[in-house]
């Protein structure tokens, strides 16, 4: 069985779209986490954020994530936040190769400039500064994946094609 792909890195790095366009190019299974904590509570993720609070979310997410273990080669896009928790990381180990993608806060802020359903950027501080401060708290975490890609200025089409040049790479080191 070939192994799952786990795509962390921050809102509007590109992670659902990238594992859309992933998990068709390999035959894969797509699964969205964020999709996947909706469909479960029953509600939207900024609703959860407003009745139940982030550790809520938190605990939900967690839950969801070991639900994931073991279901056989997927391609799997996760929220931003997935990396807090330390269990969680093992997970997403456990579940297959993490690929961090990555992107500059200036195009991190322009692709999410319009966005009203991300609940960690509501708020009066402005949008660029509430980023750049998330992705500080985050990048130590981030770092720990097992491949980095920057999406900056680069299409679907040029990241799929980096990550599949990546994975057959890891692929032939292990033969």
């Amino acid at each position: 069985m070939a192994p799952s792909i786990v795509l962390t890195g921050p809102m509007g790095s590109g992670k659902t779209s990238v594992a859309r366009l992933l998990a068709e190019r390999l035959g894969y299974r797509l699964c969205d986490l964020d999709a996947l904590i909706v469909e479960q509570a029953g509600m939207s993720i900024n609703r959860i954020f407003d009745e139940q609070g982030e550790v809520a979310f938190r605990e939900l997410e967690s839950t969801v994530l070991a639900g994931l273990l073991d279901q056989g080669s997927l391609v799997l896009a996760t929220g931003g936040g997935v990396v807090l928790r330390e269990e969680n990381r093992r997970m997403l180990r456990a579940i297959g190769l993490v690929i961090n993608l990555q992107a500059q806060t200036d195009e991190l802020v322009r692709r999410l400039a319009q966005a009203e359903d991300r609940p960690l950027l509501k708020g009066a501080e402005p949008l660029d500064l509430r980023i750049a401060r998330i992705m500080a708290e985050r990048e130590p975490l981030y770092a720990d994946a097992d491949i980095r890609i920057d999406t900056t200025g680069k299409t679907l089409e040029d990241v799929t094609a980096e990550i599949l040049a990546c994975v057959a790479a890891r692929r032939k080191e292990a033969l």
